[in-house]
């Protein structure tokens, strides 16, 4: 059974022993920095845009992880998902220092797979435009639950961990985001 875009349940729990591994000797973490390095780097710079600011998140999420690695706490879920909580927070100090509206990139196969599960059918050029509006005028939070389920693959398990919100909350909201894009780009529901 796979959870989440990346680790089956078996695969999960070895990746905890890798944790485990690095709390004894630091020097193991590179395993898990090497396999989330990407994933990280990714969806902090479709928030940002900027390779530069980008860079410097993604290096603040691995040292917050390293610093912070005895108090992480194994629920079932791959270590991705607290990587991809610390980077969520890092994310909002960066807007919230600066006053800045936050951005989002997308590439056009990731909007794809956001169409083909919200929509029944095929979506013409003219509707995928208004689409990429419409994300672009979409709150931050409905655009981060977009993002971490559609575009990051990542469970409604992992995403209530991430937002820190219930399961049912993250259901619901993702939900209620697919039905504010079809009304912004004039889907009937």
């Amino acid at each position: 059974m796979k959870v989440g875009k990346y680790l089956s349940e078996e695969e999960i729990l070895l990746e905890n022993g890798w944790v485990d591994e690095a709390r004894e000797d630091m020097r193991k973490f590179s395993r898990l920095y090497d396999k989330y390095f990407e994933a990280i780097f990714g969806y902090v710079f479709r928030r940002t845009e900027n390779e530069a600011v980008t860079a410097d998140i993604a290096s603040q999420v691995f040292l917050k992880a390293m610093q912070n690695l005895e108090k992480y706490e194994f629920r079932g879920l791959p270590f991705s998902a607290w990587l991809f909580r610390i980077a969520a927070n890092e994310i909002n100090r960066y807007y919230r220092k600066r006053g800045k509206n936050q951005v989002f990139s997308i590439e056009e196969d990731r909007l794809k797979d956001l169409i083909d599960a919200g929509w029944e059918r095929d979506i013409k050029e003219e509707q995928m435009n208004k689409l990429l509006a419409a994300l672009k005028d979409t709150s931050t939070q409905v655009v981060e639950i977009l993002e971490l389920r559609f575009f990051e693959e990542r469970s409604f398990k992992e995403i209530s961990y991430i937002l820190n919100i219930t399961e049912s909350g993250a259901k619901m909201r993702t939900y209620r985001a697919i039905e504010k894009i079809k009304q912004l780009i004039g889907e009937n529901s």
